[in-house]
């Protein structure tokens, strides 16, 4: 039974991929976009299953399809592991794809290769789902793979847009240098251990005697760079903002709520690995600060509403890893939760926005939706309150949380991480401000066809806001379901640190008067002041070093691109060229040879016989003379 629930919630989403591949044209845009969004909901409503099952019982569920790879002493299987963690990153994998595949029925309902772009999503859910329960490694590093291709054929869809292509290709480059460290990382695990299924794992660790500490913590660096690539950590961060190349429901799933999410879901499962690399839990911390500092800046002064949504979601990551960094693995999956619901219906949002725009992205060409298009405002407007921190959406409970924790271990860390939350708070309100308040900026054409999208927009985007809204009720502080339902999976007991004191609520009102601030002076410059940004070309200053996003893409351009190219147009010019002469010339020399052998065949008898003749004596002579 289990295993068949297994197979089930793994394979309808590639079904749904097959049937779209091979017969989504011929069905049509409406029943092609419906079959790939049931397949979703059926692997959904399998989950529901397995966590009630698992909920009732507070047992995982492991099930081993075969033995796969056996080198030495070295055994892989082919297995899933259905456990808390797992089956509740499952749940918003599988839920909010729904949503989002139903979001895209209406979406690209005018894009001529709809079945096309149904059955790279399906393929991308199998993929997650693949990912998110493997039973080891491997299995993990399947899944890994599969959605970076997925991200790459789904960031240049539009692909007769060569910018487009250009962000897919950066997308997937970037990414398979955070991959490489990932197989190191996995090569030096199964070298040490002779596995790579988790729970064999975990079982070694614990009962190693002698315990080389120090190349465990090279292989938890090595996973931490492949879970950099994957979920946009300095220095491998710049590919996610320019994968909004990609139709906006693309946005929402991939870089808002699933793969983007995937390091965070590596690092949680070795838990029991990093917890014994400190220095790296330090690396870790760091990282995640910086990011969320630098990437909140950048937002500050983009005018491009995927753009902000996409700085901020690698601002939030960066938090997420804060949290990792301090051992608070529970904390960070509470934050991942609530910034699926928040960001998805950001995400989507403004995706209904540029729908009604018909393609506008430029905030400075916005303004007065707010009238125009009810739905989009209000639920954006809730999930904007959520991520700002306000009192008492999703996203106080889960923010608040991680300053908490990163009080605790380190003030710096938490000062960096507190002046990210505010910028955050701003340029929230900022993007609200500018898209949804005082007059409308664009043109006169879109001024007359502005409107409120269907109901296969909203209806996603009502739901998410309701969860933005209440999702954080999963873990109140000194009463946490999410704790106490993720405790079998971590060495330490979840939550034990966080009762609400003196300390507690003066933090939650500093973190609450941040927020209020940012978004404060986000009403005082765009609402009272009805600034409106200036034009590229107007930029000066620093906002034109955060504008062109610390020139970060030109350093890489400069000390990477630049050179790998150059050096391809060397060996292309020279090395090629001079490799080309010497086989060519091989092969003209051959044909000088035969030229010049085909003369000796006259076509006369007498030659020819002469010529055995010589051939004869010269054997002759040889035999006598060789004795």
């Amino acid at each position: 039974m289990d295993t068949n629930l297994a197979l089930l919630l793994v394979l309808t989403p590639f079904l749904g991929f097959l049937i779209n591949v091979f017969f989504g044209k011929s069905l049509g845009k409406t029943v092609s976009g419906f079959i790939g969004t049931a397949a979703v909901a059926i692997s959904f409503i399998v989950t529901l299953v397995l966590f009630n099952q698992i909920t009732s019982t507070g047992k995982g569920i492991e099930v081993t399809l075969f033995d796969w790879i056996q080198i030495s002493n070295l055994t892989i299987n082919l297995g899933f592991l259905l456990d808390q963690l797992s089956v509740l990153w499952l749940l918003f994998v599988t839920g909010i794809g729904s949503l989002i595949h139903l979001y895209s029925i209406s979406y690209m309902h005018d894009d001529e290769n709809m079945h096309k772009f149904f059955s790279y999503l399906n393929l991308f859910v199998f993929f997650m789902i693949t990912l998110v329960i493997g039973s080891n490694l491997l299995v993990l590093f399947i899944g890994w793979e599969g959605v970076g291709l997925c991200s790459y054929l789904l960031i240049g869809f539009w692909h007769k847009n060569q910018d487009y292509n250009d962000a897919a290709k950066k997308a997937f480059i970037m990414n398979r240098i955070g991959d490489l460290g990932l197989l190191i990382g996995m090569f030096i695990i199964g070298s040490m251990f002779s596995t790579l299924d988790y729970a064999t794992l975990k079982t070694a660790i614990a009962g190693a005697a002698n315990l080389d500490v120090s190349l465990l913590s090279l292989a938890a660096l090595c996973l931490f760079i492949g879970a950099c690539g994957k979920s946009a950590q300095i220095p491998l961060y710049t590919w996610l903002p320019d994968a909004m190349a990609g139709p906006t429901p693309v946005s929402a799933l991939i870089h808002a709520a699933t793969m983007v999410t995937a390091g965070i879901f590596m690092v949680t499962r070795l838990n029991f690995v990093f917890d014994l690399a400190v220095d790296v839990q330090t690396v870790i911390a760091v990282i995640g600060a910086i990011t969320s500092l630098v990437a909140a800046t950048i937002g500050l002064v983009q005018n491009d509403i995927k753009k902000v949504l996409a700085y901020s979601t690698v601002s939030q990551l960066g938090l997420m890893f804060l949290a990792l960094g301090f051992g608070a693995y529970e904390v960070a999956v509470f934050h991942v939760i609530t910034h699926a619901f928040f960001k998805a219906c950001l995400f989507l949002g403004s995706g209904s926005v540029i729908h009604g725009l018909h393609g506008e992205q430029d905030m400075r060409n916005m303004g007065g939706l707010r009238k125009a298009m009810p739905i989009t405002f209000w639920t954006m407007l809730i999930s904007s309150l959520a991520i700002s921190g306000v009192p008492f959406f999703s996203g106080f409970f889960s923010k608040d949380e991680i300053l908490l924790t990163a009080f605790h271990h380190s003030i710096p860390l938490y000062v960096v991480g507190s002046v990210a939350s505010i910028m955050t708070a701003f340029y929230m309100f900022r993007l609200m401000f500018l898209t949804f308040f005082k007059e409308f900026r664009g043109t006169e054409e879109q001024k007359h066809h502005l409107h409120e999208s269907g109901s296969l927009i909203t209806i996603p985007l009502i739901i998410l806001a309701i969860l933005a809204a209440f999702g954080g009720l999963i873990s109140l502080p000194g009463n946490s379901w999410l704790n106490e339902y993720l405790a079998p999976l971590f060495t330490k007991a979840a939550g034990e640190e966080h009762h609400l004191g003196s300390t507690e609520y003066t933090l939650m009102g500093v973190a609450v008067l941040g927020g209020l601030l940012g978004i404060l002076i986000a009403y005082v410059k765009y609402f009272k002041q009805d600034n409106v940004p200036e034009t590229d070309e107007n930029i000066t200053g620093l906002t034109k070093v955060l504008y062109n996003k610390y020139y970060v893409d030109e350093a890489y351009d400069a000390i990477f691109v630049r050179p790998v190219n150059a050096l391809s147009r060397f060996f292309r010019d020279y090395i090629e060229t001079g490799l080309s002469a010497v086989v060519f010339g091989l092969g003209k020399a051959a044909n000088e040879l035969a030229f010049q052998g085909k003369k000796l065949q006259t076509g006369s008898i007498g030659l020819y016989l002469f010529a055995f003749v010589l051939g004869l004596c010269a054997i002759v002579s040889y035999i006598f003379l060789a004795q």
